[in-house]
């Protein structure tokens, strides 16, 4: 899929089921980067997992879906770089599939966000509280 070894930050997920893609809204903490936009499912590393098992760990957290990595494609771009941490060596992983009616219909929210939604891709690139990252990430990844 590229990479792996890289040092990189986290995984988003592009889910698409046709022209909707799963979104959440972060929560609304100052603490956290972009509070109360809209996102992707997705997250940071944690210790020295491979990037696609970072996604789908993060996934079933927020979402309590279950994905093989097969179904999944992978791009990787420059990680958004946040005050506290500044490595401009390091990147992020977008991995792009596809979900069913009846895994949309399986959903079970957990506790890190506001609410989710399938929302458009054009109201999430024209959304003024989406993540502006991911929006680019997104234009690239549906070129």
């Amino acid at each position: 899929m590229g990479n792996e070894e890289a040092p990189f930050h986290g995984a988003k997920l592009l889910l698409m089921e046709s022209r909707r893609l799963l979104t959440c809204l972060r929560d609304d903490f100052a603490h956290i980067p972009f509070p109360a936009h809209w996102d992707l499912p997705g997250g940071g590393r944690e210790g020295a997992e491979r990037p696609v098992d970072c996604a789908l760990r993060e996934l079933f957290e927020e979402f309590g879906l279950r994905l093989a990595p097969e179904r999944l494609s992978a791009r990787v771009f420059r990680s958004h770089q946040r005050p506290d941490i500044q490595r401009p060596d390091m990147v992020s992983w977008l991995f792009a599939g596809r979900l069913v009616p009846a895994e949309i219909e399986a959903i079970r929210f957990g506790d890190e966000g506001q609410e989710w939604r399938m929302m458009s891709v054009a109201e999430f690139l024209t959304h003024p509280r989406a993540v502006p990252h991911v929006q680019d990430w997104i234009m690239a990844a549906l070129r």
